[in-house]
């Protein structure tokens, strides 16, 4: 049956959810017995109970990953076997692609299609990755005396806590398991208690893969809890964080707290996305803006919510993305044509709505959208949005959104379009379009940011770093440089006599 003709109505209503911990390679309920109910943004119906996981069962999960790594039943593997387990994690994922895209899909309210097209592929692609990349990293010798041998080696760290958040669960749970995983470590994930479901279903994949049980563990819980637990906890060598700036900064903090664990966020963005006026193709960049913003219901931290100008087209510019926006207008996320979901929960939605509210409050002009869409539904649901006449100082220019509100913000020169993109407390994307190769360098090496697109935005792949600058965070998911994030460096000198 191709996925195009699947009833995913029908699907969803037969899943069946098992929402419990997994720890030590096995289901548990929440040693204080408590739980919360899972509900799906699409329509606001319960998936089923999950455990609240709280401190206790972080330390049961701690413990275990501690155990496993140190008994080596993972870690001292050679790299050639872990690379065998990771690769059948892979083909798992893939495996069961269906019921994991429904899973991401139900719990987080993204089309259907693309977690079919991308967030499956993806997260399969990544672990396939980093198995495939782990038996090729080499240690070094060191450029010493004839009388010295110096090696240096890469070691696994001990026990990865890593936490993230509800946008791309399976992806961003990847980013992090992929290096960690291949280098030898163990994990404790904790997923964001608004889309856990996925995490779960990994953690069973990865042990029918032959993963060891221990190395791989899971603790739903809400972030104050399980997360502020998993952050403190003094057995945890280091964190992976993505999510917040205003929850990166409390990670730092226990960190400290704790026992100056290595902490690396990977944080929020509010990402500029430069046109001039010399650009050939605006119906290309219009289009391209749009699919960018308004992909998982804007809901990426590198959306490109910070669209600049120059004043002689700015007003044409933004007349195309306008009327690019219906496009994208939200459907049933059930749906196999339905190209913009759901937002991930009620209070997501206020949220957004209220940015749409200062925006108009603060005399942006509102070109199109701005409504809340489908509430019959008991959905979440807000109209593709775009406000013209934007100044820099604005809140809808300054804050993360997260969801489908693009603001237009025009400049007079190379140099202003400079100074207001960089403006701003994050630094994790950027784009330029001009079709002079000179002035695409030129702005490029000058943007604080840790990715720039030059005449296009979301072309990606697991082969280059992902991070960024300033509050955006430290770090980079993505490519061999992850590995520096979950391994120690440790040099040993030996003396030669003569």
């Amino acid at each position: 049956m191709s996925t195009q003709t699947t009833d995913w109505r029908a699907r969803a209503a037969a899943l069946a959810i098992d929402g419990r911990a997994l720890i030590g390679g096995e289901r548990r309920a929440a040693l204080a017995g408590e739980s919360f109910d899972g509900l799906s943004p699409i329509d606001g119906r319960s998936l089923g109970r999950v455990a609240r996981g709280q401190a206790a069962d972080i330390d049961a999960a701690v413990t275990s990953a501690r155990a496993a790594f140190d008994d080596g039943r993972w870690a001292r593997r050679p790299p050639a076997a872990r690379k065998r387990v990771l690769q059948a994690f892979a083909d798992k994922i893939l495996a069961a692609k269906e019921e994991l895209a429904l899973l991401e899909t139900l719990d987080m309210g993204k089309p259907i299609q693309y977690s079919l097209s991308v967030d499956v592929p993806s997260t399969a692609r990544t672990i396939a990755w980093y198995a495939e990349a782990v038996d090729k990293v080499y240690d070094e010798i060191a450029p010493t005396g004839p009388n010295a041998l110096a090696l240096i080696q890469r070691e696994p760290m001990g026990v990865i806590g890593a936490i993230v958040p509800w946008n791309y669960p399976m992806i961003m749970a990847a980013w992090k398991l992929g290096p960690a995983l291949a280098a030898g470590n163990s994990v404790v994930l904790k997923p964001s208690e608004k889309s856990p479901l996925t995490a779960l279903r990994l953690a069973e994949l990865a042990l029918a893969a032959g993963l060891p049980p221990g190395v791989f563990n899971v603790v739903p819980g809400y972030g104050h809890e399980a997360g502020e637990a998993l952050a403190l906890h003094p057995e945890v060598d280091a964190i992976g964080f993505t999510g917040s700036t205003r929850v990166g900064r409390k990670m730092l903090e226990y960190a400290g707290r704790s026992n100056l664990k290595r902490v690396y966020n990977e944080l929020g963005g509010k990402s500029a996305f430069l046109v001039f006026p010399d650009f050939d193709d605006l119906d290309r960049c219009a289009q391209t803006v749009a699919g960018s913003l308004f992909f998982n219901q804007g809901e990426s931290c590198n959306a490109p919510s910070r669209v600049l100008v120059h004043e002689s087209i700015a007003d044409d510019f933004a007349k195309r993305v306008a009327a690019e926006a219906p496009k994208y207008r939200p459907a049933d996320p059930l749906d196999a044509k339905t190209v913009m979901g759901a937002l991930v929960d009620d209070g997501q939605l206020r949220t957004v709505m209220g940015y749409i509210d200062a925006g108009q409050t603060e005399g942006a002009q509102l070109l199109t959208g701005g409504t809340q869409a489908r509430a019959e539904t008991g959905g979440y649901y807000v109209e593709p949005t775009v406000f013209a006449g934007v100044r820099n100082d604005m809140k809808i220019a300054r804050e993360e959104i997260f969801g489908p509100v693009m603001g237009i913000l025009r400049f007079k020169d190379e140099a202003e379009a400079i100074r207001l993109a960089n403006d701003s407390p994050y630094g994790l994307q950027a784009s330029v379009w001009s079709s002079h190769v000179d002035r695409a360098h030129r702005v490029a090496r000058q943007l604080r940011a840790g990715t720039v697109h030059v005449n296009q935005y979301d072309e990606d792949d697991i082969t280059v770093p992902f991070g960024g600058y300033k509050q955006s965070g430290n770090g980079r998911d993505k490519s061999l440089h992850a590995f520096d994030k979950y391994t120690e460096l440790k040099t040993t000198w030996l003396r030669i006599n003569p």
